[in-house]
């Protein structure tokens, strides 16, 4: 009998579907079609016609929902162990939960959920005489007349298949809310108004924007951000004066360069509206006084291979940039009136075994969010604007893997720094630090229901790359668990754009460790867990090292014995799924399955159309296959155009129809490539969400349904019995 079957009429009870029922896996029409580099170079796609920018037409459709109905029919005897998943994982949710509140310009800010509810309520309450964090949380789960509910999400998402706030910022004079809300999933937002005093919503309303906003201090003026319909790209700055037609809102700044990203924020010290411009390898400021924002001056011109990021408090600015060499990036200052790099001066230097992520600035001190050794810390450099000295000292960890990092921290006159902690056996904790005193609080740890850390087991761990090059990994397990090479493991990575995959408290996986697995993150060249030299050498012409790192790491962990060579399954998503086509095409021996989800598996032709979101913002990352040495370096590893006729591992590929960030066509040409190819005879599933984008379905619990799907059919594959 086979696993699928073995599992689900030994475990669950039911009766199973056998092979003989299940339909014939869905088989998609190919279509001639070529696909040309302005230089020349041509390759066909056979599946290219499964692209329809509008969603609209019905022989794509129908192949979609084909997809979809097989994937019901051969995940239908294993529905009792996808129910029990979600069961075990909601059931370590508290649901009642809320949000540490912080304190902004008289007010206490939170979000909560209810008992049963998908979608957060956003609140504040007034701040009252000897009130702290702790108090105002334990008000915040108790609601009563004292709160004022800013948004109730799941009211405004009633009836609507998806629906995300994304940012919401009161105005100066506390009164006025702005928001923005999208209900397809594609990141195209719109913004509305409300009065909080009356109650009132403005009839206001800027569609096809992104999320980000800023209020100017006459609490009228609202600046926005506008896409570009077609690219999704952040084109323009606009200014919106509420009760104005929209259409006459005026142009503040346009953005040329389509190799830029575009977003505004307020300095720290609230003088300033900053508009920032970044592509991957330069970034530029230009700002204007909040109280009267007509004039925006650049902070310092852009210029290739120079990044910055500027914030403001006291008669100074403090800018992060790798300006001058500084690849790990530094600190400087420069005065108010700075026009050029030229009035930069150092503040923290630049050091090769230290990378600088983040800072914040205070009255009294600056914390920096800081990597080393492939972890994170913070460093605390205490000294004010004028002084000469520095003292600094270090947020103390107390695991060898962990993740920390800086927090919600809104007033810039205290002294009590606020950060979050977490590993892969802590749930995330939220402390305060006194940097005066030392005295150290926790204000709340992630409640998990049932769960007890002392269970399982954290380590931190090398393996040693094809190239001599040693990569860190981060594991758990439940407690008890031998090392003796039988265990099925799942590896997850990501490893492109800089992101870092930090080992956090992951709430899904406990239910893996407790039914004996591992789970592994493999900290990869592309991120820059190690430094930039870490993402430099994983990403254009070294990207092949993200791949042969996640290779290597598995057979680290399989000849260390956390794992049987045939019970080892991957996961990767976005450009983690790119990672894991193509790892199935190197090497598809060593992963029993594979779990893609939105995967960007089709990159040279993607990359080759600049009208695809995101693309020309990519360049730097991937590299322009419109000159030939890329195109021939992004084709020998592109996912899409390498699937040979080989025997490959089971793969469940997930995706979105409304998906901004990886179209939906990339996945859905993949499979259908695949099943042409793929001569092993493993399972190989297509799921579309048809009503969602990038993130799957909205909501906090209807995202498990989805994992627990997932991780149903991996464990079926892996043999991996009850807890």
């Amino acid at each position: 009998m086979k696993p699928l079957l073995l599992l689900a009429t030994l475990l669950l009870m039911t009766e199973p579907t056998h092979a003989a029922d299940l339909p014939p896996p869905p088989d998609a029409a190919k279509k001639a079609h070529a696909v040309v580099a302005p230089f020349g170079a041509s390759r066909q796609d056979e599946y290219y016609w499964l692209r329809d920018d509008s969603r609209k037409n019905p022989e794509m459709l129908a192949y979609l929902n084909a997809e979809n109905a097989y994937a019901d029919a051969v995940m239908a005897p294993l529905k009792p162990l996808q129910d029990k998943l979600y069961d075990e994982i909601i059931g370590r949710i508290r649901q009642d939960d809320s949000s540490v509140p912080y304190r902004e310009r008289g007010w206490w800010y939170y979000s909560r959920f209810e008992t049963g509810q998908d979608y957060p309520i956003h609140a504040r309450r007034r701040d009252r005489d000897g009130a702290d964090a702790t108090a105002m949380l334990a008000a915040s789960r108790t609601p009563d007349a004292a709160e004022q509910v800013l948004l109730d999400v799941n009211a405004m998402a009633a009836g609507k298949d998806y629906f995300s706030v994304g940012d919401y910022e009161v105005s100066q004079d506390n009164t006025l809310l702005a928001w923005a809300e999208d209900d397809v999933g594609r990141r195209q937002y719109s913004i509305r108004f409300r009065n909080l005093d009356t109650g009132e919503l403005y009839p206001d309303e800027i569609r096809g924007v992104s999320a980000n906003l800023v209020w100017a201090d006459d609490n009228r003026t609202l600046f926005y951000v506008e896409n570009d319909p077609e690219t999704l790209l952040t084109v323009r700055v606009r200014k919106h004066v509420l009760g104005t037609p929209v259409a006459d809102d005026p142009l503040v700044y346009e953005e040329h360069d389509d190799s830029f990203y575009m977003g505004i924020d307020r300095s720290r010290d609230d003088r300033f509206i900053c508009i920032g411009v970044e592509s991957t390898v330069s970034s530029e400021m230009r700002c204007a006084p909040a109280a009267d924002p007509r004039e925006f001056r650049v902070l310092a011109p852009r210029a290739r291979d120079v990044e910055y990021q500027a914030d403001h408090l006291g008669d100074r600015w403090v800018i992060r940039t790798n300006d001058a060499g500084a690849s790990n990036f530094k600190l400087v200052t420069a005065p108010t009136d700075a026009s050029s790099r030229r009035q930069w001066t150092d503040l923290v230097a630049h050091r090769d075994d230290v990378f600088i992520e983040d800072y914040a600035l205070f009255d009294g001190f600056i914390a920096i969010g800081e990597r080393s050794g492939g972890l994170e810390r913070i460093r605390l450099l205490r000294t004010g604007p004028g002084q000469a000295d520095a003292r600094e000292d270090h947020v103390k960890a107390d695991e060898p893997a962990y993740s920390m990092g800086l927090d919600v921290n809104a007033e810039h006159d205290s002294e009590w720094l606020r950060y979050g902690y977490t590993s892969l056996t802590t749930p995330q904790t939220t402390y305060e630090l006194n940097t005066r005193t030392g005295e150290r609080r926790q204000l709340k740890q992630q409640p998990v229901l049932g769960y007890d850390p002392g269970k399982y087991t954290t380590e931190r761990l090398w393996a040693t790359a094809r190239d001599a090059t040693r990569i860190p990994v981060s594991v758990v397990y439940r407690k008890g668990f031998e090392k003796n090479g039988k265990a099925a493991l799942l590896q997850y990575a990501y490893g492109s754009y800089g992101s870092s995959t930090d080992p956090g408290f992951n709430l899904p996986v406990v239910s893996l460790l407790d039914r004996g697995m591992v789970y592994a993150l493999a900290h990869i060249r592309g991120g820059q867990e190690m430094g930039r030299k870490w993402y430099d050498d994983g990403h254009l012409l070294h990207k092949r090292n993200t791949f042969t790192d996640f290779i290597d790491v598995t057979d680290f962990l399989v000849a260390q014995g956390y794992a049987a060579k045939d019970r080892v399954a991957a996961y990767g998503g976005s450009a983690g799924g790119l990672l894991m086509g193509a790892v199935a095409n190197m090497a598809p021996d060593r992963y029993r399955v594979l779990l893609s989800q939105v995967p960007f598996v089709d990159v040279v032709t993607t990359m080759l159309d600049p009208t695809i979101p995101l693309t020309t913002n990519e360049y730097d990352e991937w590299g322009n296959p419109e000159q030939r040495q890329y195109y021939d370096y992004m084709l020998s590893y592109s996912p899409y155009d390498n699937l040979a006729a080989q025997a490959y591992p089971a793969m469940f590929v997930g995706t979105g129809l409304w998906d901004s960030q990886v179209q939906y066509w990339e996945p859905a040409k993949y499979v259908a490539r695949l099943r042409d190819l793929d001569n092993g005879g493993r399972t190989l599933l297509l799921r579309t969400n048809m009503d969602a984008g990038h993130g799957g379905k909205s909501g906090r619990f209807r995202r498990y349904r989805e994992l627990a799907e997932m991780y149903a059919f991996a464990l079926d594959q892996l043999g991996v019995a009850a807890p």
